[in-house]
């Protein structure tokens, strides 16, 4: 193993993504990730189409996402023999992550008390949907009812409510989760035991709020969607063209005024004096430029607004990110082998350190895991 993390040895119980995103940032820097999964493994190995692979070894690409550099270990937490293969695993292990509801892990018998006396130095994370008390606790956590429970739907869109087109509440959590787990490491050094971290979907979609929450908590103003423009600033959004749609970004008054030499606007128009102006008459200058830009095509304006050095940009697709040079000289695709599919490229970590190439603190990067695979491994290794 190699990276900043190759010392750590964690214990993924999580399924889905938020847990699994968690466990497979500390994996992409190296952590050997032990992935514990029931009989029926994970279940996003059933999350498609698409799959991908012969039909008797079909993969998820759902599953493919979240699980790159794992070991996958089945074990049946309800067997006392497979329960004792766990704690065998916790006493070695310097992190343990779950996303059950709360109380579940303790009802498998692994409460916070027992996994800090079979081990007292490990770092817990629980990830739930709504936190671990309150009178929602229970509530199952799923990104499509986080997204919209924590406020982030009601900003996204432009008439009806609509959810980012990922899951930004599971990777939030995952990353808030990863973040907590490295602090509470670091806090270790120290006191020589671990603790319990907890965050939630919830949590992840009200710490993501920003400059949207204060318009609430301090201002007294409760935000609606923006649609393609940003509230507070303009122009700062999606603009049609004689071809296809660009992006303007026009964050301070010097790119305000580079926009209008550019465009041989007058930058005097009172309607349009200062940002306060800009955003009170968004409509009126939105129709300006967009007639301004039907005259050309979209490639003919981002020259110009390059040119000018006014931050602009196109609306890619996925297959157009992917192809993108920029994208690969950032080391953000990975290649690997997998047992069954073969060669496969995938996202990579966007993380990136300054000895390498590639994204992620390791050298070599692990295909995501076929159930079971590594068991008998696993099981050997705690034998020695």
């Amino acid at each position: 193993m190699d990276g900043p993390l190759s010392d750590l040895i964690v214990i993924d119980l999580t399924r889905a993504l938020a847990g699994p995103h968690a466990a497979m940032m500390l994996a992409d820097q190296g952590a050997r990730v032990i992935k514990v999964e029931p009989p029926a493994g994970d279940d996003t190995r059933s999350w498609g189409p698409p799959f991908v692979g012969p039909e008797e070894a079909r993969e998820s690409t759902y599953f493919l996402s979240a699980n790159r550099n794992k070991e996958s270990v089945v074990l049946d937490l309800k067997d006392p023999a497979d329960s004792d293969v766990l704690a065998r695993l916790v006493e070695r292990a310097d992190v343990l992550m779950e996303n059950y509801r709360s109380g579940v892990l303790e009802r498998l018998g692994f409460g916070t008390e027992r996994l800090h006396a079979l081990n007292p130095r490990l770092v817990v994370l629980s990830i739930t949907g709504f936190g671990h008390d309150g009178p929602e606790a229970q509530r199952a956590g799923y990104d499509q009812i986080a997204q919209g429970e924590g406020g982030l739907m009601s900003l996204t869109g432009s008439e009806t409510p609509t959810k980012v087109g990922v899951p930004i509440a599971d990777l939030v959590a995952g990353m808030n989760g990863a973040f907590g787990v490295l602090a509470a490491l670091h806090e270790r050094e120290r006191t020589g035991r671990g603790r319990v971290v907890r965050t939630s979907l919830l949590a992840g979609m009200v710490g993501v709020h920003a400059f949207q929450g204060t318009r609430w908590t301090v201002a007294g103003e409760v935000p609606g969607p923006a649609g393609a423009h940003h509230p507070s600033i303009s122009p700062y959004g999606l603009f049609e063209t004689g071809t296809a749609p660009i992006q303007i970004a026009c964050g301070s008054e010097g790119l305000w005024r580079a926009l209008c030499a550019a465009l041989d606007l007058d930058a005097t128009d009172a309607r349009f004096a200062t940002n306060a102006d800009r955003v009170a008459h968004r409509d009126a200058l939105t129709g300006l430029l967009e007639a301004h830009f039907a005259t050309d095509p979209a490639e003919h304006w981002l020259e110009v607004l390059r040119a000018a050095g006014v931050p602009s940009g196109k609306v890619r697709t996925l297959d157009d990110v992917y192809a993108w040079e920029q994208t690969r000289s950032q080391g953000l695709l990975l290649d690997v082998e997998h047992p069954t599919l073969g060669a496969l490229q995938l996202p990579g970590s966007p993380l990136r350190f300054d000895d390498a190439a590639h994204s992620g603190g390791r050298a070599t990067h692990l295909p995501p895991p076929r159930l079971g695979e590594h068991t008998e491994a696993v099981r050997a290794w705690l034998d020695t």
